[in-house]
């Protein structure tokens, strides 16, 4: 590459990230929904025409936010799971868990713009989908861990639920029991609701001492998907089943 290329791709990526701090500064103060290219621009010193060639659309600009807001917290995940890895698979679900709410009580706008209400007329396209699957993998990834070895233990199903789940398992986790599946899904549904109701405000004056509230309950959704395995100093005994 040469120098002219270099330093050209290089201010392209400094006048991206400018953008993108401007557009997470908006979204901070008026939400996603009043998001403005033209805006933007204005407060950067540019042109629109200008800011177009790095984001055509409105939406193109919210595209990028999301994955960027998706990364972030998949990478805190991540981190937070390595230091454990070598843990049982209870301790490690409940350290992804507690990472990810770690994460949207230092990012709140951002995990609004992901996991609150939705955008006025924007559809995520299918690119946003290989980020915003990194926590939901990293948990299966734990869970397929305890199948393969100490065993899960399973809640039957209602019959009536039975064609679903087989669906959702063949396009989730093929190599794990249907009962699991429907199970890690209601888990991952509810690790966001529950941090939703924190960082939105539905806990005020109901919990007030959070964090151990969260880790108990971070415990019992790892209970749910079938790791049920005694604490420390219990004796309990291990899965009903494998």
């Amino acid at each position: 590459m040469s120098t002219a290329r270099g330093a050209r791709a290089r201010a392209r990526i400094e006048v991206t990230a400018a953008i993108k701090d401007e557009a997470r500064r908006q979204l901070a103060a008026e939400g996603a929904a009043k998001l403005s290219l033209r805006a933007v621009a204005r407060e950067l010193g540019m042109v629109s025409s200008a800011l177009y060639r790095y984001f055509p659309s409105r939406d193109d600009l919210l595209t990028a936010l999301i994955i960027d807001a998706y990364d972030s917290l998949g990478e805190a995940a991540e981190s937070a799971h390595a230091e454990v890895a070598a843990a049982g698979p209870r301790e490690r679900w409940v350290t992804v868990c507690t990472a990810a709410r770690r994460w949207a009580l230092e990012h709140p706008h951002e995990y609004a713009l992901i996991y609150g209400s939705p955008v006025p007329g924007y559809v995520a396209p299918q690119e946003t989908v290989p980020a915003a699957s990194r926590v939901g993998l990293l948990l299966i990834g734990i869970v397929r861990d305890a199948h393969r070895g100490r065993g899960l233990a399973r809640t039957p199903l209602p019959a009536g639920l039975k064609t679903e789940a087989e669906r959702m398992t063949a396009e989730l986790a093929p190599d794990l029991p249907a009962e699991v599946v429907v199970a890690l899904v209601a888990s991952w549904a509810q690790l966001y609701g529950l941090i939703g109701f924190e960082l939105f405000g539905q806990f005020n004056k109901v919990v007030e001492d959070r964090e151990p509230f969260f880790r108990h309950a971070a415990g019992r959704l790892a209970h749910d998907v079938g790791l049920v395995y005694p604490e420390p100093g219990e004796t309990a005994g291990g899965p009903h089943s494998a």
